[in-house]
């Protein structure tokens, strides 16, 4: 277990499915974690209650990643009530699934928005913080799926494929001040944000995966929380997948 105490944490979409499954991991490892969500006020409530003595060391946050003005009064807050910020995980994500000939400007656009454009400004907020302590971790969550290419998900995999491109370009941007960007691309992960999927497709999904099961968010977390460690110094620039051999 790598030890995480004295350290603040921000992950967005943090109070559900794999955001949940990595803040709970951080907490148990001895850090502070500021989980934002956008607005199921009753599942952030659910979580922080369900967490019993860990809950001490969250707070949770609401705001659209995808308001530069909410972002920048978050950061605010957060530069008030916390020494230092050590780690910012970029996990918010939607998918709104459709055939490309189909698909509608406001499906492209908000998927978009959130997972790519919350990325950014997510990441660009607190970039003068890490410069000013010399020291910071950003982890971005993309996906298999912005290689992969599922049909149906035109509008997700550009977005997934965007992140790993700026993780890159941050990385040559931040390196000489010791901030490390790095991206994490789940695969199949057992979470709300596949339930939809008929079962068939679930079936067909699980038979593409050389371990034949989908992942657990704690699999996912642990992979987050090395690149977040100060163990992983000499990383910045890379993608990891977690994708049962996709």
């Amino acid at each position: 277990m790598m030890d995480f105490t004295d350290q603040r944490v921000i992950i967005t979409g943090g109070t559900r499915g794999i955001g949940r499954g990595i803040a709970t991991e951080f907490l148990k490892a001895g850090a502070t974690v500021i989980a934002t969500y956008a607005g199921n006020d009753k599942a952030a409530e659910e979580f922080k209650a369900d967490l019993g003595e860990l809950g001490k060391n969250i707070e949770t946050y609401k705001f659209d990643v995808t308001d530069t003005k909410a972002v920048e009064e978050f950061y605010k807050h957060i530069e008030d009530k916390y020494p230092s910020i050590e780690v910012l995980v970029n996990n918010s994500g939607i998918r709104k699934d459709s055939m490309t000939a189909l698909m509608s400007d406001d499906d492209w656009n908000r998927v978009l928005d959130v997972n790519l454009g919350g990325t950014f400004f997510m990441s660009r907020g607190i970039i003068r913080h890490f410069m000013g302590n010399k020291y910071g971790r950003i982890i971005n969550m993309s996906s298999i799926g912005g290689s992969l290419g599922l049909a149906g998900q035109a509008n997700y995999a550009a977005s997934k494929a965007g992140q790993v491109a700026l993780t890159k370009t941050l990385s040559k941007e931040l390196g000489k001040k010791k901030i490390t960007v790095n991206s994490i691309c789940p695969g199949f992960i057992d979470t709300e944000l596949i339930e939809d999927l008929p079962e068939d497709q679930i079936k067909e999904y699980k038979k593409s995966v050389p371990l034949r099961r989908f992942g657990t968010t704690t699999e996912v977390a642990h992979a987050v929380m090395f690149l977040a460690s100060r163990e992983a110094s000499y990383i910045t620039g890379t993608t990891l997948e977690v994708a049962g051999g996709l």
